[in-house]
C-alpha cells in the first residue's frame, strides 16, 4: 500500500556510488539525496556520464550504492538480501527499457507473463491478465508474435504491459522513446501519462528536453550531483493517492508457486533447446555416446558371461577330473598305473558324487570303405555323456550292458560324421567302421561340443572303456577318472574330499586333479575384467560428455547474460535463474540418456538377430541406472554454469548486449 503524502515512496540520503577504473575510482553519484512522493511523474535528465542511468539502477534495486541510505516505502534496501531485492522489484517496480529487452524466443504474451510467473500467479490468470493488458495497449492482435515480428512501438507497448502485469506501483522508464520514431514515442508518452493519472509513480530517465517537459518534476544531474530540481510550469503539487490495486500476490514462495516456476523453467528450457537445435544435439551427443556405450558394454558383458558359462556347461558343469602324475607336465605320468577302475568305484560310492566315468584313450586310424583318417579313440563309461553334458544328435548311446560285455559299439562325434557320412542320410548309424584292426558298429552320433580352448577339429570315437582296454591298450590302467559333483556341493570341497580318499588308497599323492570350476571362475573373471575395462573407457566418454554439457552451458550463460538480466529485473530470484539453467542441463542430459538407451537396446536387438546364440538382454535396473546416471551428469555438470548465471549482478547483466 502506498503511504500518505508525508512518507515518500522513494527516499535517498547521501547516496554515493563509486566504480573502480583501473587504478582510479570513478564517482558516478556524489552524496546525492532525493525524495519522490507517491503518484509523482518525475523526469531525470542530464548529459552522458552525469549519473542518471546509475541513479535509475539504484532506484530499481538493480545496483547497490557504495554508501548512503535508500528506502522504498520505508524499507531499508541496504538490509535486504538478493531474493528480497528480487521481491521488491517484482512487487513494486515495473521496468521499461530503451531497447525493450524482450526475450526473442517467446511470444509477446509470453514476454508479458514473465513477472507474473515469478510472482506465483496461476497460468490461466496470468494469461488472461497479459491478454487484457495487450488489448488495452492496442497490440492484442500481435500477442502470438515474437519480438522480431513486431515494430519498435509495438515492442515498447509489450514492454509496458510486462511492467504492469504485477500491478507495479512505480514505473521506471529508461529512455522509453529513445529507439522510437516521433509518432510511436508520442503514443508511449501518452500511455505513461495515463498510468500516472491512475496514481502510479512514473520516473523517466531521458536526455530529451521535450520528453522531460511532459513530467511534473524535472531533476537535472551533473557529475553525480543534483544541480536542479524543479516543477514544470503549470504542474500542481502532488496530492495523496490511493494504493494501486495489485492483481498478483507473491505466492511464489509456496509449493504451488515453486511447482509453477519449475514448469515454466522446464518450458523455457525446451524453448531454448528448440531455438538452438544443433547446439543442443551436439551437447547431447557426448551423453548419447557415453550412455549407449556403458549400457551396451554392461549388456554385452553379461551376455558374454552367460555364453562362456553355457560353453563350459557343454564341457560338463561341476566336474573334476583325476589324472595320474604328481603334477601337470609330469614326464613320468604315462608310467604310473595306480589309477584303476577300483578308484572310480570307490569314488562312485561317495554321497557328493553325482556321476563317475573311467576314461582311457588311444590314437589309431579309422577306415570306412575307401576313406581313412586319424582318430582319437575314447574309452568311457555309460555315464560319460551325462557327466560331460553331451547331447545326442542321432541314434543312441551304449549302456552298462555294452560296457560289461565289452561290446564294440561306437558313438561318433560330429566331425567324424561330417568326414565319413556327410552325404549319408543315416549319419552312419548301423555302419561298421574299422578302428585300426578292430571293426566297430556305430550306434549313435553326439552333437558338436565346445572344445574348451579354441575349436577342436580332431575326430573322436567313443567306445566302452572295457572294449578299449581289451582291444586297444591291453592294460587296466586308466587315463583319468571324470567326476560330476552334486549341484549343491562346492567343487573345492569335493576336490579336497577326493584328494583325501585317493591319497589314503594309494598311500601317496600320485595323481593330479583338474577342477573345471577353476576354469569357469578364471574365464568369468577375465570376461568381467575385460568388461570393466571397456566400461571404464565408456564411463570416461560419459564424463567427457558431461564436460561438454558444462562447456555448452557456460557458453549458453555467456550468450544469454542479457536475458538473465531482464529476468532479474522483472523479479526472478537467484533460485529461479539457477533452476532454469539447471533444468536445461538436466533435460539435455536426460534426453541424451534416453536416446543413448534406445540406441543400446536397438544395438542389442540387432546383435540378437545376427547371432541367435548370443542373446543380449537389458534389465530394468540397468536401464534405470543409465537414465539416473545421465540425469545426474546434467545436475553435476550443469550446476556450476547455472550457479554462475544465478549469481550474476543484475545491472552488469543488463549492460551486456
Amino acid at each position: 500500500m502506498i503511504p500518505h503524502l508525508a512518507d515518500p515512496i522513494i527516499d535517498l540520503q547521501n547516496i554515493r556510488r563509486e566504480f573502480a577504473a583501473g587504478d582510479t575510482t570513478v564517482v558516478a553519484l556524489d552524496d546525492l539525496s532525493l525524495s519522490i512522493q507517491p503518484g509523482e511523474m518525475v523526469a531525470i535528465i542530464g548529459s552522458s556520464g552525469s549519473g542518471k542511468s546509475t541513479l535509475l539502477n539504484i532506484l530499481g534495486c538493480l545496483d547497490r550504492p557504495t554508501s548512503g541510505a535508500y528506502r522504498v516505502a520505508r524499507k531499508n534496501v541496504s538490509e535486504l538480501d538478493a531474493d528480497e531485492l528480487a521481491a521488491l522489484r517484482r512487487e513494486h517496480f515495473g521496468f521499461i527499457f530503451q531497447r525493450y529487452n524482450l526475450l526473442g524466443d517467446l511470444s509477446a504474451v509470453e514476454n508479458v507473463e514473465i513477472p507474473a510467473v515469478y510472482a506465483g500467479m496461476k497460468a490461466r490468470e496470468r494469461r488472461t491478465r497479459a491478454t487484457g493488458l495487450l488489448e488495452r495497449l492496442g497490440v492484442a492482435t500481435r500477442g502470438g508474435h515474437r519480438p522480431n515480428q513486431l515494430s519498435g512501438g509495438q515492442q515498447q507497448r509489450v514492454s509496458i504491459a510486462r511492467a504492469l502485469i504485477n500491478g507495479a506501483e512505480v514505473i521506471l522508464a529508461d529512455e522509453p522513446t529513445g529507439a522510437l520514431d516521433r509518432r510511436s514515442g508520442e503514443e508511449v508518452l501518452k500511455i505513461l501519462k495515463e498510468l500516472h493519472r491512475e496514481g502510479r509513480t512514473i520516473i523517466i530517465v531521458t536526455h530529451d528536453a521535450d520528453v522531460a517537459a511532459r513530467a511534473e518534476r524535472i531533476i537535472e544531474l551533473r557529475d553525480g550531483k543534483i544541480v536542479s530540481d524543479r516543477r514544470t510550469e503549470g504542474a500542481a503539487a502532488p496530492e495523496p493517492t490511493e494504493a494501486i490495486a495489485r492483481t498478483a500476490c507473491d505466492s511464489g514462495a509456496g509449493w504451488t508457486g515453486a511447482l509453477g516456476r519449475l514448469r515454466e523453467a522446464s518450458r523455457m528450457a525446451l524453448v531454448a533447446m528448440a531455438a538452438h537445435r544443433l547446439r543442443a544435439f551436439l551437447t547431447m551427443l557426448g551423453i548419447i555416446i557415453g550412455i549407449a556405450a556403458v549400457s551396451s558394454v554392461v549388456a554385452l558383458g553379461n551376455a558374454s558371461q552367460r555364453k562362456v558359462l553355457s560353453d563350459i556347461s557343454s564341457l560338463g558343469t561341476n566336474t573334476i577330473e583325476v589324472f595320474p602324475g604328481k603334477d601337470f607336465g609330469d614326464a613320468r605320468a604315462g608310467k604310473i598305473r595306480t589309477l584303476v577302475l577300483d578308484d572310480a568305484r570307490a569314488l562312485d560310492r561317495q554321497s557328493f558324487i553325482a556321476g563317475v566315468t573311467p576314461t582311457v584313450s588311444t590314437s589309431t586310424t579309422v577306415r570306412y570303405r575307401g576313406n581313412e583318417s586319424n582318430v582319437l579313440v575314447n574309452g568311457v563309461g555309460e555315464s560319460y555323456f551325462q557327466v560331460k553334458g553331451a547331447k545326442l544328435a542321432k541314434g543312441r548311446l551304449f549302456d552298462s550292458d555294452a560296457v560289461r560285455n565289452i561290446e564294440r559299439q561306437a558313438v561318433i562325434d560330429d566331425n567324424t560324421r561330417k568326414t565319413f557320412f556327410a552325404d549319408d542320410q543315416t549319419s552312419g548309424i548301423g555302419r561298421v567302421i574299422w578302428l585300426g584292426k578292430v571293426p566297430c558298429r556305430i550306434v549313435g552320433v553326439i552333437a558338436q561340443q565346445q572344445g574348451g580352448f579354441g575349436s577342436n577339429q580332431n575326430l573322436s570315437v567313443y567306445l566302452p572303456y572295457t572294449t578299449v582296454q581289451a582291444q586297444f591298450t591291453g592294460n587296466r590302467a586308466l587315463r583319468s577318472v571324470l567326476l560330476r559333483i552334486s549341484d549343491e556341493i562346492s567343487t573345492n570341497l569335493a576336490q579336497d574330499a577326493v584328494t583325501t580318499l585317493l591319497t589314503q588308497r594309494h598311500n601317496t599323492r600320485d595323481f593330479v586333479i583338474l577342477n573345471t570350476d577353476d576354469i569357469r571362475r578364471t574365464i568369468t573373471s577375465t570376461t568381467q575384467t575385460l568388461a570393466f575395462l571397456v566400461a571404464a573407457i565408456a564411463v570416461i566418454s560419459l564424463v567427457v560428455g558431461g564436460i561438454g554439457v558444462m562447456n555448452i552451458m557456460l557458453v549458453s550463460v555467456s550468450e544469454r547474460i542479457s536475458e538473465i538480466g531482464v529476468r532479474m529485473a522483472v523479479g526472478a530470484r537467484r533460485s529461479d535463474i539457477l533452476q532454469q539453467f539447471l533444468v536445461e542441463a538436466t533435460l539435455i542430459s536426460s534426453i541424451g540418456g534416453i536416446a543413448g538407451i534406445l540406441i543400446a537396446v536397438l544395438l542389442g536387438v540387432a546383435i540378437n538377430i545376427a547371432a541367435p546364440g548370443f542373446q543380449v538382454t537389458y534389465s530394468m535396473f540397468s536401464i534405470g541406472a543409465a537414465f539416473l546416471t545421465s540425469t545426474g551428469i546434467g545436475v553435476a555438470f550443469g550446476f556450476f554454469p547455472a550457479r554462475r548465471a544465478a549469481f550474476l549482478d543484475p545491472v552488469v547483466a543488463l549492460s551486456r548486449d
